[in-house]
């Protein structure tokens, strides 16, 4: 009987064990916050625990994975002394530094990898130019092949996210009210197209939709979703426009971040200053949005948030707050309830 308990309890310490994955917490540093934490995440409660320094570094305020997640990239937010570092996965979660090039602009606050995996692009703020890099077998980066710089003599870039798609990269410019679409020609990417947001808009991120059809954009200073539906192979125009805060508020507020759900029948969007989520109902067809929710992030400025891989959960970086908020997923209305929060070091992106 004692040996029968004995197994029971291993096998639920090994189920328990196998549901944790990793949480990786990009910060703006300080005294107390001293760079890239790591964190255990269960996918069947939502639980978070574990937390540990996966490494030291300054201002990690965007970061990414490699496909296979054997490597993590980071850009140092540090004004003209800025980085963008790759780093190793440990089996323990902490990382290990490969190397480090400039970005080529003051300010940056986003870095992504391609789908091929040999690509990796930086967005700079501060900048105003994009800085689109290889990424060699080894997990390092080299030096930037290609700098785009969307400065005018007239007018400021404010580059503030980029994606690959297939052969196209998308830029949004939170400075000058476009989607930029550059489409790779034999090795570096060339225009298409700005595609262009209600003026003073302020496109920040973007979610493309799995076929391509749709890319929703959330302009961050005029808190709307701005919905692009592809006209032909290569362009899209624009269908709607939509406001992401609840009709009854009248303070202010700056989007931040947006993502579909796993099946793309949701949208959800982070409202800095309303300080909720808004949840869109999406129709696959027709690319249009319902709104059907704001619910509060229990927390002071929500700056990045992401879904759990199997979709059962969605988390916030709470900013000012210094919190992470932990939500609930209803698969089937899309609507979330809010779990529980933790303390965090100035939380302002989480990787799954």
């Amino acid at each position: 009987m004692k040996y029968s308990w004995f197994f029971v309890l291993f096998f639920c310490g090994y189920f328990v064990k196998a549901q944790n994955i990793p949480l990786y917490v990009g910060t703006y540093t300080s005294d107390d916050v001293k760079g890239i934490y790591y964190y255990n995440f269960n996918t069947l409660t939502g639980e978070i625990t574990n937390k540990k320094l996966a490494v030291k570094t300054e201002n990690p305020s965007f970061i990414t994975f490699s496909n296979d997640k054997k490597y993590l990239y980071a850009v140092n937010e540090n004004a003209e002394n800025s980085y963008v570092k790759s780093y190793e996965v440990n089996k323990d979660g902490t990382l290990a530094f490969i190397n480090k090039v400039s970005t080529n602009g003051n300010g940056p606050c986003h870095v992504q990898t391609n789908e091929a995996n040999n690509k990796l692009v930086v967005s700079n703020y501060g900048g105003g130019t994009i800085s689109i890099y290889t990424i060699h077998k080894s997990g390092s980066i080299s030096e930037s092949p290609q700098v785009i710089d969307h400065n005018l003599e007239n007018k400021k870039s404010h580059a503030h996210s980029a994606k690959f798609y297939k052969n196209n990269l998308f830029v949004a410019d939170l400075g000058r009210d476009f989607l930029a679409q550059y489409i790779l020609n034999d090795k570096e990417f060339v225009l298409k197209e700005n595609h262009l947001m209600n003026e003073g808009a302020g496109p920040r991120h973007f979610e493309i939709s799995k076929n391509g059809a749709f890319i929703y954009v959330i302009n961050e200073l005029n808190s709307t979703i701005t919905v692009l539906q592809q006209k032909d192979k290569n362009t899209f125009i624009n269908i709607e426009s939509v406001s992401t805060l609840a009709d009854n508020f009248q303070g202010k507020n700056q989007c931040a971040d947006v993502h579909l759900s796993l099946d793309e029948k949701f949208l959800y969007g982070s409202n800095r200053g309303e300080n909720t989520i808004v949840v869109f109902k999406r129709d696959a067809k027709s690319g249009m949005l319902e709104k059907i929710q704001n619910i509060s992030v229990n927390g002071d400025w929500p700056r990045n948030f992401t879904l759990s891989p199997n979709g059962n959960f969605l988390l916030v970086a709470n900013q000012k707050s210094k919190n992470i908020s932990v939500f609930t997923v209803d698969k089937t209305s899309g609507m979330l309830d809010f779990s529980y929060s933790i303390e965090a070091p100035t939380p302002v992106c989480l990787l799954f």
